[in-house]
């Protein structure tokens, strides 16, 4: 019997819930040769939001090709994945390979080397001394989609990355020149890091400002969550009241991992008909398997930073330059309010939208009220 909920991994057919609003949108801007820009904390489902399009959309005259920038520490790794992957997928036989990497980057004559498996494993690799590697590597998209009379959509998952590259400036303003001039190429970039993306695509002086289409990905509503789980359950033989399955997306704040994970550990305890005895289990289970990540989190933070995830486990979500809040939390002075919420965010540990702060992990929320003493 196949699992009924998939967690920790992108998903894909029976497994991929709702997200239809969000799917028209970005087809359509594959389509129509809109650029995006997709938002969200990790794990809300935005890879498999953007493998689902892509499948949908790939046709003859439409490639689409997906790669992951988080492994690239530097300018040199971006444009070695890049343009291995632009000539990989938009190819179809190794032996095509070679003749477009010679064909397209003709000018820079990279190496060319195979793996154990040469049908999967191909690599290029470029002397970066060469002045004419920018123009080449960046502008390669567009040169395979005139010559071969295709539109292409490159999607660049984890493009914050970027932001952590030397002279990142300099290097964001060589994609912009050179993408924004692109007429059978569109561009997808999208990534975990919420403060780092909005950084980069929303403020003016960026390279990246209004370079498109800025969609941030919601949570799936409950309801739709309910159906879901319920037909999950279902389909294997089983059953789950409404109640219990609203319990379950409620539980963890519509977190679609973790939705999936509580909903998977929940069917393992149920037979037939799930209950709430087993609801607990699964509950107490999500939260032991995680523990030690969560011991992770917190190692090295300061008693201020502890005492203000505190604060928001209690649910003071803002003013919390107010004195009552700063002597009821122990959080020092007002001022040490922006240094707190600046260090949590960097450390991905909180959201801050607006004037709002909450857990970026909503399990995490719950380990922590419950395992870390109040200051």
């Amino acid at each position: 019997m196949e699992n009924p909920f998939v967690f920790g991994s992108a998903t894909s057919g029976e497994w991929f819930t709702d997200r239809e609003e969000d799917a028209r949108r970005l087809s359509a801007n594959f389509r129509h040769g809109v650029n995006t820009i997709l938002i969200s904390p990790r794990r809300w489902g935005k890879t498999s939001l953007v493998q689902k399009v892509s499948e949908e959309t790939r046709s003859a005259d439409l490639k689409v090709v997906n790669m992951d920038v988080f492994a690239c520490r530097n300018e040199e790794e971006f444009y070695t994945l890049y343009a291995t992957e632009l000539i990989k997928q938009t190819a179809s036989r190794w032996e095509e390979w070679v003749e477009n990497a010679k064909r397209f980057l003709s000018g820079l004559v990279p190496k060319i080397s195979f793996g154990v498996d040469p049908m999967t494993d191909f690599t290029l690799s470029f002397d970066f001394s060469d002045k004419q590697l920018n123009g080449e590597v960046l502008n390669l998209s567009q040169k395979i989609a005139k010559e071969k009379g295709v539109h292409i959509v490159v999607c660049l998952d984890e493009f914050q990355q970027v932001a952590e590259f030397d002279n990142t400036l300099y290097f964001q303003r060589k994609l912009r020149s050179a993408w924004q001039l692109h007429q059978d190429v569109t561009y997808c970039l999208y990534g975990s890091k919420k403060h780092l993306m909005t950084k980069l695509f929303s403020k003016q002086s960026m390279p990246f400002y209004k370079f498109g289409d800025v969609i941030y990905l919601q949570k799936i509503t409950t309801s739709d969550w309910i159906a879901f789980i319920r037909h999950r359950f279902e389909v294997t033989g089983k059953q789950i009241s409404a109640e219990l399955a609203e319990k379950v997306a409620v539980t963890v704040e519509n977190h679609s991992s973790y939705v999936q994970q509580l909903a998977w550990l929940l069917w393992i305890q149920t037979d037939k008909e799930a209950i709430e005895a087993g609801f607990e289990a699964a509950y107490t289970d999500l939260l032991n398997q995680n523990s030690m990540l969560y011991f992770k989190y917190i190692d090295g933070l300061t008693t201020y930073q502890l005492n203000f995830l505190y604060a928001v486990t209690e649910g003071i979500t803002s003013e919390f330059t107010r004195k009552e809040i700063l002597q009821r939390y122990q959080l020092g002075t007002s001022a040490n309010i922006r240094r707190l919420k600046t260090s949590l965010e960097n450390k991905e540990l909180i959201d801050i939208s607006g004037k709002t702060v909450s857990f970026n992990d909503p399990v995490f929320k719950l380990w922590f009220k419950k395992n870390v003493r109040r200051f």
